[in-house]
């Protein structure tokens, strides 16, 4: 069965969907708050190098960096709401990904050559809860013997296949998103986030230099996002998958619902991004880059600026190494 692109799945999900809806009032009024943060220069994508915990240069150890904690970057809520895993790096807190930033920093500091294949293709799960050990001794990260088995997969195929680095997988797409994201999903398995969806093989979103075709790429996979799309009323819930979510069940990764609310946010932001680029269009404007990751960075940034103003939206809980 041939596996329709993030794109195409996300507008087919869309369509067929009996438990999330895209709401078209909720998109204009979205896309105006975010043409309006584009044209002030608020909403851009050039911050990344900015925030303290990620590489400052535009290196290649910066290269095996993102794609070392793209690797390890899901799942970090824990059942457990009073023992979140956390870690402090130079005076401040943090959890979810920045946690996982700051525990990466930490060990780097320590002289550990984290992000170094020939390291992470043999590390042991002893030595890697150690690496990202919480502050709380009573939180451990999540999925730990999954993510040694996502490093020892990715860091071995870098050994036998792309000289150990990153880099090489780079160099080999020639500047095009599209033919790297098809390289990580055919060589890496454990980023190929698949799922049958009414009879459909369909992928549910991407993560992961210069690319010539960037706005091909879809929004990421992440389970915070539809909070804010949910709040900002660009989509809606039915009241049975509300009350699902309000009960805190975990939604199986691949089940019907969890497919709808990734499909459908994978749409509600590329419809964003269409409008957004309409809205700078009829402004003169069309000169300024937007894309779907763009919206993404937007929603992601805001849930965490503005955490506890969304804390009474449920977000889904899914035990998955994909997000």
């Amino acid at each position: 069965m041939n596996v329709l692109t993030p794109k195409k799945s996300g507008e087919l999900i869309s369509k067929l969907a009996k438990n999330v809806f895209i709401l078209p009032d909720g998109i204009k009024n979205l896309a105006h708050e975010v043409a309006e943060g584009v044209k002030n220069k608020q909403i851009c994508i050039d911050g990344f190098s900015q925030h303290q915990l990620h590489p400052q240069k535009a290196d290649e150890s910066a290269v095996d960096w993102i794609f070392f904690v793209d690797t390890l970057n899901f799942c970090f809520w824990t059942a457990n709401k009073d023992s979140k895993w956390e870690v402090t790096w130079n005076g401040k807190t943090y959890t979810g990904y920045f946690a996982l930033c700051a525990a990466v920093k930490r060990a780097l500091e320590d002289g550990i050559p984290l992000t170094d294949a020939k390291f992470y293709s043999q590390v042991t799960s002893a030595n890697l809860g150690h690496i990202l050990r919480s502050d709380n001794p009573d939180a451990k990260v999540p999925l730990l013997e999954d993510r040694v088995a996502c490093l020892h997969e990715v860091g071995l195929k870098l050994l036998q296949k792309y000289k150990g680095s990153f880099v090489t997988c780079l160099k080999e797409c020639n500047n095009s998103a599209q033919s790297l994201l098809h390289l990580i999903v055919e060589e890496f398995p454990c980023f190929r986030d698949e799922a049958n969806y009414k009879g459909h093989r369909v992928c549910r979103g991407q993560g992961l230099g210069q690319f010539n075709d960037i706005d091909t790429i879809t929004m990421f996979a992440d389970y915070r996002v539809p909070q804010v799309l949910i709040y900002y009323g660009v989509l809606k819930y039915s009241d049975e998958l509300m009350e699902l979510l309000k009960s805190d069940k975990l939604l199986e990764n691949g089940s019907e619902n969890e497919v709808e609310i990734r499909g459908c946010s994978i749409q509600a932001t590329e419809l964003v991004a269409d409008e957004v680029r309409a809205l700078l269009k009829s402004q003169d404007q069309a000169g300024l880059p937007v894309n779907s990751i763009l919206i993404d960075h937007f929603l992601w940034d805001y849930r965490r600026k503005h955490a506890a103003k969304l804390d009474f939206i449920p977000f889904h809980k899914t035990s998955s190494i994909f997000y």
